[in-house]
């Protein structure tokens, strides 16, 4: 398994003028609000309690900035499309979220998570679309995958890949927090969003591997 070096919480945002300044680059984490986005973020962290993973989905209500290493940003969007959660702040997340994928130039690319269990929703497939229509690059991951069998899961990913349009260079990357499927992968494209060369970093005069 990949290491990784420090991921600290930096900050948070409830407007966009209250995103870092500065010219780190950032990669977006985007999903609905109970698609274990929280477990992906501490998993990729190989931190337990990073990202507070709630019991209620939808508890995130601002743009939280993890800080990699001193060089780029994690950045945990918050979650959409789950009904409990107030319409009126339905709509506010979506114009902040909107607002962070369209206009924030630091933005390096954005990490789609869908349960592999499930079928990707509408909102799923708007945002996909979104994406590719602003020219944003993407990858998916598919999360939860030691919750079905690997045949089972085989057969999602084409059902994910064939709802949400993806091309073939779009990166689909099976996920689990439980076992840590997925996370050198999904490491290599975050880190070569973030302008970062796969494989080992100089670090006062040695070699880490990442």
């Amino acid at each position: 398994m990949s290491a990784v070096g420090s991921v600290e919480f930096f900050a948070a945002a409830a407007k966009l003028e209250q995103c870092p300044a500065g010219q780190r680059p950032e990669v977006a984490l985007a999903g609905r609000s109970n698609v274990g986005k929280s477990s992906l973020l501490n998993t990729l962290a190989g931190k337990k309690n990073l990202a507070v993973v709630s019991k209620t989905p939808g508890r995130t209500q601002t743009i939280n900035f993890y800080l990699v290493d001193g060089k780029f940003f994690l950045v945990d969007l918050p979650g959409y499309g789950f009904a409990k959660v107030p319409a009126e702040l339905q709509r506010y997340w979506g114009v902040l979220v909107e607002g962070y994928l369209r206009d924030r130039p630091q933005l390096a690319g954005v990490v789609q998570i869908v349960d592999v269990r499930h079928p990707p929703t509408e909102l799923d497939r708007q945002l996909s679309d979104w994406l590719r229509h602003y020219g944003v690059p993407a990858a998916v991951a598919a999360t939860k995958a030691d919750k079905i069998s690997r045949g089972r899961v085989l057969k999602q990913l084409q059902v994910i890949r064939k709802t949400l349009g993806l091309p073939e260079e779009i990166p689909l990357i099976t996920f689990s927090a439980k076992t840590g499927e997925g996370r050198p992968e999904l490491w290599r494209v975050v880190r070569r969003w973030a302008g970062l060369a796969p494989g080992f970093e100089e670090d006062n005069g040695g070699c880490r591997p990442w």
